[in-house]
């Protein structure tokens, strides 16, 4: 596997107030169906939960991860699992894996076609492609706060400069199938998700959208995030907790 450069995130944080990200994940590994011998490849695999649960069904797996601060927590967590510091879209594999696996990562990819065509080339024939990723309009409310607090702050900001991608059934069925995918299964659906603690919303903030304040002072990046829990307690704070606006897209295809 083919090592590239650190990607900063907080790996305790991420498991402490954002486990909801591998609990979520965990019927998608029925969905994947490991199996004894089988080779799988779970690309953005965090802090190493789900390639755990994929291990634990007698497959062999391999995790691979942008960020050294999440390969590092998966290889201490998880020590009989090989684990490696990878940008997908410089994954090198060919024809090696029975199945990839991806969950909560492909949305932080902006060039999905060079990742879908990194995935396919790395399956085997009749290998089998699961994944879920953030759809259309996932966090609406949040960015567009976010972008309206920094425009009141004098900060220019465009959604081009958004760090993710969220695409539709459409927009991700065409990449899938330009790639040379054939497409077994794709929903697109809501996901009101609990976040944990008072400070649920400006944890994520933090965590999933610190990108947008690159270059931005600490002050003002708190006035900010503070702006925006304010103006959205109305939206997404109910009986006491904060309730992120997900909308998730769950795929099923094949390399043929």
């Amino acid at each position: 596997m083919k090592q590239t450069v650190n990607n900063v995130w907080d790996a305790r944080l991420y498991d402490g107030s954002h486990s909801f990200v591998s609990k979520f994940g965990h019927d998608l590994v029925d969905i994947l169906a490991p199996s004894t011998g089988e080779l799988i490849l779970d690309i953005g695999c965090g802090t190493g939960d789900l390639a755990n649960q994929i291990y634990e069904s007698g497959a062999t797996v391999i995790g691979i991860d942008k960020s050294e601060n999440m390969i590092n927590e998966a290889a201490n967590k998880y020590p009989h699992i090989n684990f490696f510091v990878n940008d997908i879209i410089e994954l090198e594999a060919r024809n090696e894996f029975d199945a990839v696996f991806s969950n909560a990562m492909l949305h932080w990819v902006k060039q999905p076609k060079q990742a879908l065509q990194c995935i396919f080339n790395s399956l085997k024939p009749n290998g089998r492609f699961i994944a879920e990723l953030g759809g259309k309009g996932n966090i609406d409310f949040i960015t567009a706060e976010i972008i309206n607090q920094l425009k009141l702050a004098g900060i220019e900001y465009s959604t081009e400069q958004l760090p993710w991608f969220f695409p539709s059934i459409g927009e991700y069925s065409t990449l899938l199938e330009e790639t040379g995918f054939t497409v077994h299964f794709i929903q697109h659906f809501d996901r009101p998700t609990p976040l944990i603690g008072e400070n649920g919303l400006s944890n994520w903030i933090d965590m999933f959208a610190g990108d947008i304040f690159a270059g931005i002072s600490e002050h003002i990046k708190v006035q900010i995030i503070s702006s925006v829990e304010k103006n959205l307690r109305n939206v997404l704070y109910r009986n006491g907790q904060w309730i992120a606006d997900y909308k998730r897209l769950r795929v099923v295809a094949s390399k043929k």
